[in-house]
C-alpha cells in the first residue's frame, strides 16, 4: 500500500491533466509513479521531460535504454521499475525469452560490443561510480561510443536510480 495518496487523472487539474494526457497517450495508462509525482506538479513536469527526452528520443536504441533501467532497477531491487521496464521490453518487441537472457546473462543478449559496454558502465556507475577508471571510458570510445552516449547511458541510469528510491520510500503500488 501507497504511503502517499496518487493523484487520479479524472480529477487533475490545468498541466497537471495535460502532463497526464500525454502519459496516457504514451503508455496507455497513467502509471502510479506519476500518479504519486503529481503531488508536486513541477516534480511532475521535469520527471515526465526527463522520461520524454531520455527514453523516446536520443540516439541510443529504446531496447538498450529499457534494458538499463530494468538492470539498474534490478540491482537497486526496485520491484515496480523491475516490472514497468520488462513490460516496456515486452512492448518493443523483446521476447519473454531474451528477457531471460537479458537479466541473467548478458553477454549473450542480443546487443553489440559497444551497447554491452555501454550496459555494463551504467550498472557500474549505479553501484560503485567512483570505480569507474579512465580505461573504461577509453574502451567505450575505441568501441565507437562518443561523450553524448555515454552521457546519455548515465542519464538513463540516474533517472531510474531516482525513480527506484522515490518509489521504495513510498512504497508506490506496481500497476504493470
Amino acid at each position: 500500500m501507497s504511503r502517499i495518496h496518487s493523484l487520479d487523472p479524472q480529477t487533475a487539474q490545468e498541466k497537471t491533466a495535460q502532463i497526464f494526457t500525454e502519459i496516457q497517450e504514451a503508455f496507455g495508462m497513467v502509471p502510479n509513479l506519476f500518479r504519486a509525482y503529481a503531488n508536486h506538479p513541477p516534480l511532475l513536469e521535469a520527471n515526465w521531460l526527463k522520461v520524454k527526452n531520455l527514453m523516446m528520443e536520443g540516439a541510443l536504441p529504446r531496447k538498450v535504454k529499457e534494458a538499463i533501467a530494468l538492470l539498474v532497477s534490478k540491482d537497486n531491487g526496485c520491484n515496480y521499475c523491475v516490472a514497468a521496464h520488462e513490460t516496456a521490453l515486452r512492448s518493443i518487441g523483446v521476447s519473454s525469452e531474451e528477457m531471460q537472457v537479458i537479466e541473467d546473462d548478458l553477454e549473450q543478449a542480443d546487443f553489440s560490443a559497444k551497447e554491452l559496454a555501454l550496459i555494463a558502465l551504467a550498472r557500474k556507475a549505479n553501484a560503485t561510480p567512483l570505480q569507474v577508471t579512465d580505461e573504461e571510458i577509453q574502451q567505450l570510445r575505441n568501441l565507437g561510443a562518443d561523450d553524448a552516449e555515454i552521457v546519455e547511458v548515465l542519464g538513463v541510469m540516474e533517472l531510474f536510480t531516482s525513480f527506484n528510491k522515490f518509489l521504495d520510500s513510498l512504497q508506490v503500488e506496481i500497476d504493470f
